[in-house]
Formats: C-alpha cells, sequence, structure tokens
C-alpha cells in the first residue's frame, strides 16, 4: 500500500479526534470566563503580543525550555549538579509568566483550537509538576532521583510542545489570518463600488481584485477599505461593529483604526491590511497601501 493511501498517521489521527472532542467543551467555557475575568487591564494586550506584532507566548517559553533543556544535557555529566539545579529552578520561575501569557491567548481562540490547548495546557502543568519534584529532590540531597524526575519532565514538556506546534502550525493559532492580501492584490487602483450604493457609517462586504474587503463610507463621503477577514482568526470585519474611528471584529472584539488598519485593541497582534481610496465619476476605487 502506497503511503498515499494509507492516510494521516495515528498521531495526526489522534489530535484530529481530540478537536473533534466536545464533551469537555462546558467545562471550556467556564475557564475561558475565568481568564476573560481576570483584572488585567493594558496588560492583557501586552501578553497577547501586540506590542511585538507576533504572539509572546512562544518566546516566553524558550526559557524555561532551553533551562530544562540544559539541565537534561548536565545531568548526563559529572560534577554538574549545581548548575542543573539552577537551570531546572530557573526554568520553574520563567514558566509562570509564560503560562499566564497562553491562557490569555487560549480564552481567544476558536473552539477547536481551545481544546487542544487546553490539552497542550494540562501537559504543561504535567511538566511542570514533575519539575518541582526534581529540584525539591535535589535540595533534599537525592540527586538520582531529581535527574529522573527531571527527564521524565523533559519528556512531558516535550509532548506538550508537540501539541503547541499542532496549535500554531496545522490550526493556525497565533498566525496572521489577513498575511496572504498583499500577495492576492494586484497592483494599482480597482473598482470597488458605485458611492451611491455604499450606506453611511455602516460597514459592508465588497471586493477587490477577487479579494473580499469591508467598506466604510462615511458621510462626507469619505470611504475607508480594510481586509475583511480579521489578521486574528479571520472573523467577517463586514459583520463588526464602528467604535470611534474603529472597527471592532464580532468574534473575540479586536479593533482596527479605519484609517490604517492599525490594531488598537487585541487579541489580534497584526494591523490589518488598508486601501487608499478615491472616488471617480461616483465610484469608488481602491488600491493596496504600500
Amino acid at each position: 500500500m502506497s503511503p498515499d493511501a494509507r492516510g494521516p498517521g495515528r498521531v495526526l489521527r489522534s489530535v484530529d479526534r481530540l478537536e473533534r472532542f466536545s464533551g469537555a467543551d462546558r467545562w471550556l467555557d467556564a475557564v475561558r470566563r475565568v481568564v476573560h475575568a481576570a483584572p488585567l487591564g493594558r496588560a492583557r494586550d501586552g501578553l497577547h503580543g501586540r506590542w511585538l506584532g507576533h504572539p509572546v507566548h512562544p518566546l516566553m517559553v524558550q526559557v524555561p525550555i532551553g533551562s530544562w533543556l540544559s539541565a537534561a544535557v548536565l545531568d548526563a555529566l559529572p560534577g554538574q549538579r549545581y548548575a542543573a539545579r539552577t537551570l531546572v529552578a530557573t526554568g520553574l520561575l520563567a514558566a509562570g509568566p509564560a503560562a499566564v501569557a497562553g491562557w490569555v491567548d487560549w480564552a481567544d481562540l476558536n473552539r477547536q483550537q481551545q481544546r487542544v490547548g487546553m490539552v497542550h495546557a494540562a501537559t504543561n502543568i504535567a511538566g511542570v509538576a514533575l519539575y518541582t519534584t526534581s529540584l525539591t529532590a535535589r535540595l533534599r540531597g537525592r540527586e538520582w532521583a531529581g535527574k529522573v524526575f527531571g527527564w521524565a519532565g523533559l519528556t512531558v514538556v516535550g509532548v506538550g510542545g508537540a501539541l503547541g506546534g499542532h496549535l500554531a502550525y496545522r490550526q493556525a493559532a497565533g498566525a496572521n489570518h489577513a498575511e496572504a492580501v498583499p500577495q492576492l492584490v494586484g497592483p494599482g487602483w480597482h473598482h470597488v463600488a458605485e458611492v451611491s450604493d455604499l450606506p453611511a457609517d455602516r460597514p459592508v462586504r465588497r471586493d477587490v481584485d477577487g479579494v473580499a474587503v469591508v467598506v466604510v463610507r462615511q458621510r462626507d463621503d469619505v470611504v475607508h477599505v480594510l481586509a475583511e477577514h480579521c489578521s486574528h482568526l479571520g472573523g467577517p470585519l463586514s459583520e463588526g461593529v464602528l467604535e470611534d474611528g474603529c472597527l471592532r471584529c464580532p468574534w473575540h472584539g479586536s479593533r482596527f483604526r479605519l484609517t490604517d488598519g492599525w490594531n488598537v485593541t487585541g487579541p489580534a497582534v497584526a494591523p490589518q491590511p488598508a486601501f487608499d481610496t478615491r472616488i471617480v465619476d461616483g465610484r469608488v476605487e481602491a488600491r493596496l497601501r504600500g
């Protein structure tokens, strides 16, 4: 039998079944409400990574993973117990902030992503527990037990990392869902709509060179055009709400400035592709900005 005939492998089938498992959805909703209710204020956007232009959680997890991997290597060498102990402790200290950023991102994912993300989090919690046990054993002079728990923790964290990779690369959690627009829209000006066909102060969906966009005509006939699908998770901005010169995504509440597509508030970490506009003989035309 050819590889193509066999279909997806066991690992992929298992994770796909996890995406479809709905038995814990009520519990996921309860956890999501707790995360949304946390009094984080402006720090929430910082934890999403809006200041960085992409999610900050993958960056933050490099410290605990790197520390624990280094500790595992030192555990295989003689005379490195103090250095290994320090690295295990460093990983544990860094794991907390990384987990907070991960939970903030998780609360604004779609349902299939949340299901995988919860198992990703539970696996990493188990890894942290093993490393806590490892450090405790080391501090009590039980070096071999500390090493064994450390190696077990690294294995479990590796599984969690694989699930994180599935989230990022197969489910596109944290990816810019509007990134393709500059590659799809041809250069120059494109017809959008007749001015008379556009309602005032209400977002509507139209096309520019075959690419979906959201169009907002203000009452003074100033027209703004942004890419239709939200950069966070592809939500339909034409179904959003206008607020103080911004357009709020109906799915997760990201706000984009009409004039240039800048993501004023998250969870979107990438701005929305924006278009220059002009009116010629009653026709709205647009071209991709920049």
